[in-house]
């Protein structure tokens, strides 16, 4: 249990402050720092502190307050620790699963006196809340004792309702909200609706009824799909080949999304020097040749500042809509799992292709084409739940996603792989589930479309927690 109780120890006296604005004198809080308990010291001062609240004054245990958590190695102390190194309070976190898929629980919350450390209980939660974040945790709860709630929700926390009754103290389940998947998809598609709105006015303005927000789109009269993107600045000028490669990896992963196999390639290339210039021509041409796609032209410039665009073109006669989805979808993952994270793109970035054969990469671009389900999208800068929640928008639905069933490399946390670009990774929903991947890929159902827009995960033991309030881009149903 996540627990305020304070524990008596001998008082300190202190000065008051006189405060300059109010002239009336204050209480200093006493000081203290918090950090990982790494060492026994620490540890044991801890387990000492928990042993004199939970047993000893409160009889929440009989004999100890020690379970499996404390066993566990994953699980993370973080202790308050007094000028003179006594630790004043401590509280430990963990995966609430035996395989990590984001979902931790903080507990055995303790501290001494408020006299003696005033400040160190609340710091101590927000302290949590900090180190679970910043490692991946995309659902951080915790069962608290009834008295205890109204600093939770002081500090921001939700009430989740009634939890257990312990030794005949009541508790309630609390969550602190993480909006990781909401802000990556704020920052990457939420203006997509007011910036284009112009071209929305246009006679066939956004690509023809049934593909508004698709990553491609129908050219009119023909079998010819158009793609195009550009590359983040910053990536051009400060690693020019892998910016190359990439420009050429999103858009064929934007005709692979479509079914349509690719034809040829435009790019628009600058740079501020020639030397510059040739190692951002040399990455597109060896992601060019590796797709076996040929770029037939485009737009050389030096002397300015860096970028990069790519436009790319592919034919199918059956081009598949993100917009094709209905209510009761399953939706499944195709990805290549292969690969790390790309050196300076940790957490970012997942490299799956830079290493592939172009057999390989071959194969996984028709992926889409051969399966053809109802509606497709490849997973952008908006990652996979962000990704989703275009697709679902585009059919007019919302999401759920089963955060358990998404598969994952080993060494990616699910945090940064739901938040991340994965290199190749496309969203599909149809009516029949996909769980048979090919070539180097790897596939499953991990969720379905619901009628209520946004996009939701749903947790082991049935929990759903909102990702997504509502659409991702604006744009609406295609």
């Amino acid at each position: 249990m996540l627990d305020g109780t304070t524990i008596p120890a001998p008082a300190v006296p202190r000065t008051g402050d006189l405060s300059i604005l109010s002239g009336s004198r204050t209480k200093r809080q006493a000081p203290f720092i918090i950090r990982i308990a790494d060492e026994p010291p620490a540890l044991a001062a801890y387990h000492q502190l928990r042993h004199a609240e939970f047993v000893e004054r409160q009889a929440l245990f009989p004999r100890t307050d020690r379970d499996d958590t404390d066993d566990d190695p994953r699980t993370v102390v973080l202790v308050a620790t007094a000028p003179d190194g006594s630790v004043v309070g401590g509280v430990r976190l963990a995966p609430r699963t035996d395989d990590d898929i984001g979902w931790w629980s903080g507990s055995r919350l303790v501290v001494v006196d408020s006299a003696n450390a005033a400040g160190v209980g609340a710091a101590l939660v927000r302290a949590a809340c900090a180190h679970a974040e910043s490692h991946g945790v995309l659902r951080f709860d915790a069962t608290v004792q009834d008295r205890y709630v109204p600093m939770f929700r002081r500090l921001g926390w939700q009430d989740r309702g009634c939890g257990p009754t312990v030794s005949g103290r009541a508790h309630r389940e609390m969550l602190w909200p993480i909006h990781r998947i909401q802000a990556t998809a704020d920052a990457t598609k939420s203006m997509l609706a007011d910036v284009l709105a112009p071209l929305t006015q246009q006679s066939g303005g956004l690509g023809p009824n049934g593909f508004r927000g698709d990553d491609g789109v129908p050219v009119p009269d023909s079998q010819v799909i158009a793609a195009c993107d550009a590359i983040v600045p910053a990536m051009v000028e400060r690693d020019p080949e892998w910016a190359g490669w990439c420009s050429v990896l999103v858009n064929i992963n934007d005709l692979t999304a479509m079914g349509a196999t690719p034809l040829g390639l435009l790019d628009a290339v600058a740079a501020p020097t020639r030397s510059h210039l040739t190692r951002i021509i040399r990455g597109v041409a060896a992601a060019a040749e590796a797709w076996r796609t040929p770029v037939l032209g485009g737009h050389t410039q030096v002397g300015v500042h860096a970028s990069l665009s790519v436009t790319a073109l592919g034919r199918t006669d059956q081009p598949v809509a993100a917009g094709g989805g209905r209510p009761g979808d399953a939706v499944s993952l195709i990805a290549d799992l292969g690969g790390a994270w790309r050196p300076g793109y940790h957490g970012r970035q997942w490299d799956s292709t830079s290493f592939r054969s172009g057999d390989e990469l071959a194969d996984m671009a028709g992926t889409v084409g051969r399966v053809r389900p109802a509606a497709a999208k490849d997973v952008s800068m908006a990652g996979i739940a962000g990704t989703l929640g275009m697709l679902a928008e585009a059919s007019g639905t919302g999401a759920e996603l089963d955060v358990a069933s998404v598969p994952r490399p080993v060494d990616a946390d699910m945090g940064n792989w739901l938040t991340c670009f994965p290199g190749y990774a496309m969203l599909v929903a149809d009516r029949e589930p996909v769980d048979v991947g090919r070539g180097p890929t790897t596939a499953a159902p991990c969720g379905r479309l619901t009628p209520d827009p946004g996009v939701r995960l749903r947790w082991p033991d049935g929990a759903v927690t909102v990702a997504v309030a509502s659409t991702v881009t604006g744009l609406g149903a295609a």
